[in-house]
């Protein structure tokens, strides 16, 4: 008997050695970023009294985003190969899950794979192809006060002025996504697609969607967003890489409302061109970038036959140059909106600049001190901000109303990683 359980301890631990041996040991990695963060964002009236909302806390993610995640790989053999990437984001200064407000979430990232000499396909939530462009040829990495405004004019809301504008859900990530990547032995060439599902479930004809037809013609308020379309996305990136060098293209369009009562069904849709170029003592970035919010109707009406295709075109160049062991960053960024006023208000159309300057000290490869101050300007109705406090804008002072003017900030952090 003894020799039995002896014979079958052996047998077990030899089907473990093998298992452990076809699929490689899980590596968990983070960041833990964290930063004395300030804000000021003030309004003015056209008499010039000005009104400030200001802000000092403990923020986090501003030189690169917290995070707790797992990856590992299976070799199937034949040169294919199964991966999986689970990726959540962490609040360290208090304690949370990254856009959770409570427990830890991947939202970050949450993906398995299959790949092979022909490339991969890789399912879950994943990061969209537009934002890799805004990612990548940031200097700041779209990351604290520094974040360039086509990210932020895109990240907020499109078209993200003081007129409205949707919520763009899908700008950095994509839920129940399918994305292809090209293999990276094509001599620097490189490229993904990606489709990502809503997952919701739609009627046809849309009068039948709940709370139904007859509702909604008793009470034309029950008409609200059913927003059974949203999450949708469709998008590619294709760049080439070589040495110093790396250009990338980008396009996608994004679901980001829908309201079948009305007949209506809103869309952003983007493309980018962005670069960088490394001469050593220094490193150059730019990016052209632009956004349209697409707005179908179903049926002809006023709404349809006003400005329905607001947007903006942005505009980056930046810097980074090494100095030892710290490394000097900087950009200049600017955004202009289009078709956000009628011809009634006959207002210019809204615009904004910024300018960001920037120190990281690498204490090792895995720990950072940084510093960053950004400067933000806005005109004609722009209400952007580099972090902190929405502007003041009600009630009115003096029976004027306070505008959007200008916002700054700095961060002064450290990251670790491991």
């Amino acid at each position: 008997m003894k020799k039995s359980f002896v014979a079958l301890a052996a047998l077990s631990a030899l089907a473990a050695s093998g298992v452990a041996s076809a699929q490689s040991s899980v590596t968990l990695f983070g960041i833990l970023d964290a930063s004395i963060s300030g804000y000021s964002n003030q309004s003015e009236t056209p008499l010039g009294v000005t009104v400030t909302k200001s802000q000092t806390m403990l923020a986090n993610s501003a030189y690169q985003s917290s995070r707790l995640g797992f990856r590992g790989t299976e070799d199937l053999g034949g040169g294919m190969a199964a991966s999986f990437w689970l990726e959540a984001g962490l609040n360290n200064n208090n304690g949370t899950g990254s856009a959770t407000g409570g427990g830890l979430s991947f939202n970050r990232r949450s993906t398995v794979s299959l790949s092979n000499n022909f490339g991969e396909v890789r399912l879950g939530r994943d990061y969209t192809p537009t934002y890799w462009n805004d990612n990548l040829f940031d200097p700041f990495a779209v990351n604290g006060v520094g974040t360039s405004l086509i990210s932020t004019a895109s990240g907020q809301t499109s078209p993200g002025s003081a007129a409205s504008g949707y919520a763009n859900s899908v700008y950095a990530r994509a839920s129940n996504s399918v994305g292809y990547f090209l293999p990276p032995n094509l001599g620097g060439i490189y490229g993904q697609v990606m489709f990502a599902f809503n997952g919701n479930t739609s009627y046809d004809p849309g009068g039948l969607t709940p709370p139904g037809a007859a509702a909604v013609a008793a009470n034309r308020a029950l008409a609200v967003a059913d927003n059974a379309r949203a999450g949708r996305y469709v998008g590619g990136r294709v760049g080439y890489a070589s040495g110093p060098l790396d250009v990338a293209l980008a396009a996608g369009s994004g679901t980001v409302a829908s309201n079948y009562y009305l007949g209506t069904t809103g869309t952003i849709q983007t493309w980018s061109l962005g670069g960088s170029y490394d001469f050593s003592v220094v490193k150059l970035f730019a990016e052209y970038s632009n956004n349209k919010q697409k707005t179908d109707f179903a049926a002809v009406s006023a709404a349809s036959l006003a400005f329905t295709n607001p947007g903006f075109n942005g505009g980056l160049i930046g810097v980074t140059i090494p100095i030892g062991a710290g490394q000097i960053r900087a950009t200049y960024s600017a955004v202009k909106y289009n078709n956000i006023n009628t011809f009634a208000t006959l207002n210019p159309d809204p615009k904004a600049d910024k300018f960001a300057i920037g120190y990281v000290y690498n204490l090792s490869k895995r720990t950072a001190l940084y510093a960053t101050y950004a400067y933000l300007k806005n005109k004609d109705g722009a209400a952007l901000t580099v972090g902190g406090p929405t502007f003041y804008t009600v009630p009115t002072i003096s029976g004027f109303a306070a505008v959007p003017n200008k916002s700054q900030g700095y961060d002064i952090g450290i990251r670790h990683a491991f």
